[in-house]
């Protein structure tokens, strides 16, 4: 309501300033279609400003605020050089030169403060009441997104449950090894390659995922490998790496950087299996054991059957004895009991 309210009164004064206009002498003259010419211009100027307004629905107070505090400074750096250059500016003849030069001046230091400000608005801490400009994050630390998490598919999936809220971070470089891998003559690194990009744009269309391209490079980023980059970048950032690459991990934790491990999440979600209990299951190879045989549960869980060899290509009912957490994911072990049948789970 505040914002409808806000918006008639934009509009009203708009039609106040277009009615002035037609009543001035600036446009009187044997034309009379020019005040309403110049009273329409107002109005689809101020129509334009809140179309604007509100088809830009994700408005980042970090952009606004730099583009605001960008044009302050620099308007005030092109006066401070206005008043250096005077004597020089005095010496210009024509007086319209003069104020071109003025202009070129303020223009040329509202944009270098702009766009310094946009660049760099997350690498320094500038507060006044209301707004802050942090390097330090407040709150959900970001993701900072490696190429075989991408690949891999699985956090899109995880995304779109609305179970992690933090903000993505797409490194540059990142990116140009995705599209090396895209670009690759080995069919199957093509195919993941193409995968990846499927991938972040699937992220990225999302209008609920907060996704960010960071296409800066930090001074530390010379002559380091990805891997390296993305470990400080992670820490430039105070956020967190996501991957799957078991290397990375041990790298990020020994720059004390926070890694998100998809398969640890995926393996801390699969069903928790006591001793004692039935469990259903498919035999279809024999184990490393005379008697045993191997199924798999359809989370990918593998499944040791004692007794189980006899019975390979079965369905099978058999009470789980215990259950081991490895690296590569859970492995449960049972005892034969009896067959299931076709019927069977």
């Amino acid at each position: 309501m505040a914002l409808v309210i806000l918006r008639v009164m934009f509009l009203m004064v708009a039609i106040a300033l277009g009615v002035q206009v037609v009543r001035s002498d600036l446009f009187q003259s044997t034309f009379s279609f020019l005040p309403w010419l110049a009273f329409f211009g107002v109005m689809l100027g101020a129509a334009a400003v809140l179309a604007g307004d509100i088809l830009i629905r994700r408005k980042r107070l970090d952009v606004i605020t730099a583009v605001y505090f960008g044009a302050v400074i620099g308007l005030f750096l092109s006066y401070v050089l206005q008043l250096g250059l005077t004597p020089l500016i005095e010496q210009i003849p024509n007086p319209d030169v003069a104020d071109w030069v003025k202009l070129a001046v303020a223009a040329i230091t509202c944009y270098v403060s702009i766009s310094v400000l946009l660049q760099t608005r997350d690498d320094f801490r500038f507060i006044i009441p209301y707004v802050e400009f942090a390097k330090e994050m407040k709150g959900l630390k970001p993701l900072v997104l490696d190429t075989s998490v991408v690949i891999d598919g699985r956090i899109a999936d995880l995304i779109e449950t609305h179970a992690i809220d933090n903000q993505l971070i797409m490194p540059q470089f990142v990116i140009a090894e995705l599209q090396g891998i895209a670009d690759s003559s080995d069919k199957l690194k093509r195919g993941r390659g193409r995968r990846g990009l499927d991938i972040l744009n699937r992220l990225q269309s999302n209008p609920k995922v907060d996704l960010m391209i960071f296409d800066r490079d930090l001074p530390e980023f010379t002559g380091q490998p990805v891997d390296q980059k993305l470990v400080l970048l992670a820490k430039h950032l105070e956020g967190k790496v996501v991957t799957n690459d078991y290397n990375l991990n041990k790298v990020a934790k020994l720059h004390s950087v926070g890694v998100v491990n998809l398969n640890d999440i995926a393996n801390s979600l699969k069903p928790i299996f006591l001793p004692g209990e039935s469990l259903n299951v498919r035999l279809i190879k024999p184990g490393e054991d005379v008697r045993q045989g191997v199924g798999y549960l359809e989370d990918g869980t593998m499944v040791v059957i004692e007794g189980g060899r006899e019975h390979i290509g079965e369905m099978i009912i058999a009470t789980v004895t215990s259950v081991l957490q490895t690296s590569a994911g859970r492995m449960v072990f049972g005892k034969f009991e009896s067959t299931a049948g076709s019927n069977g789970r």
